[in-house]
């Protein structure tokens, strides 16, 4: 009785029903403004909580003191004011149909006490409605419900009773799960002449006029249509665009000339059809009940239970079939263990040992990346270490003092004269050069700052972009003063001082290249390594240190199928933010420069102090969580796949960590490609199998379609 409780004994509106007209709307607004008060005490009851509120009144859950049985009482707010005609007619009703297992029962009336009530069985399982607002049901339970609600009408029919009213917010279940038939407020007596309206899209379209004559064929149709949303989901013919209609319309007259105009519009339903699950004979049981034309309708709802029941015979001679057809059935499904089970079982082992053994290599190219990584670094740390214990280098900085930007870049050039001071210029330029005759990549620059953060010299004078940055201060550079991030642009001058250790700064991206770079910097100590008097460092890009890796690695396969990213540490970590990337196969310069364009045009600066935008790639916390407590895995999601779709799926991916530095290096390559091997084996397993069981199949089938076609 909870669902009918909620809509009183008028028609149903909003969601499943009818909208009210203005009068109606005062009244349930008025009904919405008062408060819940007990009405009062009912000899043999106790009154517990109000299950909801309606037009005439309250339904209240109450316990029985005898039994200690939970009922639900109807009670009428609007005492001797109300027309009585009307309002005990639900309960004439429910009396005169006590005797059904499908309808909730009547225990008791009280039209003397004030308020008046009556007493309900109390169904606590909820209704079709709430059941439905989780999508369709299974096709037995749609049947099964319609079953009951079918023999609740034949019983009702049979008492001279029309429902009226039947949908989903009036079909309640008990504490079996079986479907009872409640709300009997819009019935009428098979004798009555009086119009009664139902429910937008449950109503039969000759039920939806001011002057209708009751019909047993209008619960016929209801049936139906309670059927088909158990079905598919929705009601016949309701969707967003006819709610709308209905809703644009004035008056009720308005609504049910519209209503009607829907259902002779629209084509008939036919989303039941092809469902799982969905025969022919529930299609067309569903098909005649939905008929517009009353006279082509379903005459009564016996004959729907006559045709359900014709439908679980013709389904229980299934078994029979199945019996004779059992041996070659028995032995395609031994055919089909072996193609569909047996061979993936093995195709499977086959694909966990290739993982593994993939993976396993991986590891091991993830260590030799890093600790190769983590040599060349050494390597070129030690260098920096050998020139900055050079005269020359201290003497360059001591030569500095007082020199402008101009001056100092006229020293940094190769072809400057041979002076004292311009020599010990020279002799860096030449230690830079002769670097980069012993590795692989060359450095990007070489720099050197005097204690404050000024630079004095640089190698090439001037970055990618033409511009010199030799006099420049770069004290709140990490590659100075060794904080592991970059100040910002306010720090003052000695605020910090220089690093006194070794050690490769936080990484950056280049604004001349878009991408990644970093610098491996090392104190310039005085003569009597007591003070440092400033720093030389070595700027390069992240992947020139990965090149050369990368390419014996791939071997044979695609760029993008199998390849090597760098992961950084945040110094300071945030929920999402733990890990980025520093390298990866598609941070190339352009698809950095339109990444740097398309985030500024989304998120352009609001003012010219504003921090620069963060186009940094973050893996998510699972990825950042995985990275830091596995060595490898065989379902990684890369990153970049939330740019490029192309790097969508799963990615069989190792890593290890990188001494000396907060980065991780990653090996990582498709799993479908490292796999294929894998799905060539089981392919060639298949087809010789499935060849042989599709023949098989087409001789099956036809001899099933002769069998059904003579048993029907």
């Amino acid at each position: 009785m909870i669902e009918s409780a909620k809509h009183g004994d008028s028609p149903v509106v909003g969601e499943e029903t009818e909208v009210q007209d203005p009068a109606a709307r005062e009244v349930t607004q008025g009904l919405s403004l008062r408060s819940l008060q007990t009405p009062g005490a009912i000899p043999g009851y106790h009154i517990e909580q109000c299950l909801g509120e309606g037009s005439f009144g309250s339904v209240w859950l109450a316990r029985e003191l005898r039994t200690g049985k939970k009922v639900a009482i109807k009670f009428y707010a609007r005492g001797r004011g109300v027309d009585w005609s009307l309002l005990s007619r639900e309960v004439e009703k429910l009396a005169v149909l006590y005797t059904s297992r499908n309808i909730v029962r009547l225990i008791d009336v009280a039209w003397d006490h004030d308020p008046p009530y009556f007493v309900m069985e109390y169904l606590e399982n909820g209704s079709l409605a709430q059941k439905l607002e989780r999508g369709r049901l299974p096709v037995e339970d749609a049947v099964r419900i319609t079953r009951a609600m079918a023999m609740a009408l034949v019983h009702a029919h049979g008492s001279g009773v029309l429902h009226c009213d039947l949908k989903p917010a009036n079909v309640l279940f008990d504490a079996s799960g079986d479907a009872r038939l409640c709300d009997f407020g819009q019935s009428r007596l098979s004798s009555e002449r009086t119009p009664s309206l139902g429910t937008m899209f449950y109503m039969a379209p000759e039920q939806a006029v001011l002057d209708g004559i009751p019909d047993a064929r209008w619960d016929v149709y209801a049936l139906g249509a309670l059927l088909y949303q158990m079905l598919t989901g929705a009601a016949p013919g309701r969707d967003s665009d006819n709610e709308g209609r209905l809703q644009r319309a004035g008056t009720t007259e308005e609504r049910l000339a519209e209503y009607r105009r829907i259902l002779q519009a629209s084509p008939p339903p036919s989303a039941h059809r092809g469902l799982p699950g969905v025969d022919q004979r529930l299609i067309q049981i569903v098909d005649r009940c939905l008929n517009r034309d009353p006279q082509a309708r379903i005459a009564n709802t016996q004959v729907v239970v006559d045709l359900l029941d014709q439908r679980d015979r013709a389904r229980s001679r299934r078994p029979l079939l199945v019996l004779a057809l059992l041996g070659p059935l028995l032995f395609l499904a031994a055919m089909f263990w072996m193609a569909e089970s047996a061979v993936p079982s093995i195709v499977k082992k086959a694909g966990d040992n290739l993982t593994s053994q993939a993976l396993s290599g991986d590891v091991i190219s993830a260590r030799i990346l890093a600790e190769s990584v983590h040599q060349d670094i050494l390597s070129r740390m030690e260098e920096l270490e050998f020139e900055a214990s050079e005269p020359h280098v201290r003497q360059i900085i001591a030569d500095s003092v007082g020199l402008s930007s101009e001056q100092l870049l006229t020293l940094c050039r190769e072809n400057s004269s041979e002076t004292g001071v311009a020599q010990n210029f020279q002799l860096l330029n030449e230690a830079k050069l002769y670097s980069a005759q012993h590795h692989k990549h060359a450095d990007r620059s070489w720099f050197l700052t005097d204690a404050s953060g000024r630079q004095v010299f640089r190698h090439p004078p001037a970055d990618d972009s033409g511009k010199s940055t030799i006099g420049g201060q770069f004290h709140r550079r990490d590659y100075f003063h060794g904080m592991g991030e970059d100040l910002d642009e306010f720090t003052l001058i000695g605020s910090h001082p220089p690093r006194t250790k070794p050690g490769v700064s936080a990484a950056y991206i280049s604004t001349a290249t878009n991408q990644y770079a970093i610098a491996i910097a090392v104190p310039v100590w005085d003569e009597s390594k007591t003070h440092v008097i400033g720093v030389l460092g070595r700027s390069l890009h992240l992947t020139d240190l990965l090149d050369p890796w990368e390419k014996q690695l791939q071997g044979e396969s695609r760029p993008d199928q199998r390849f090597l990213s760098l992961v950084e540490s945040a110094l300071k970590p945030s929920p999402g933010r733990e890990l980025s990337l520093l390298d990866h196969h598609w941070m190339t310069p352009a698809n950095m420069a339109s990444r740097k364009s398309q985030m500024e045009s989304q998120f352009p600066p609001q003012s010219p102090g504003s921090p620069p935008i963060d186009l940094r790639v973050y893996l998510s916390s699972e990825q950042a969580l995985l990275l830091r407590n596995d060595d490898r895995t065989g379902m990684y999601q890369d990153p970049i796949a939330a740019i490029d779709p192309q790097f969508e799926g799963d990615w069989l991916a190792a890593w290890a960590k990188v001494e000396g530095t907060k980065w991780i290096a990653v090996v990582q390559e498709r799993r479908d490609v490292a796999l294929k091997p894998v799905d060539d084996l089981r392919n060639v397993f298949l087809r010789s199998g499935y060849i042989a069981i599709a023949v098989f199949s087409v001789m099956l089938g036809v001899f099933w379609w002769l069998l059904r076609r003579a048993s029907e």
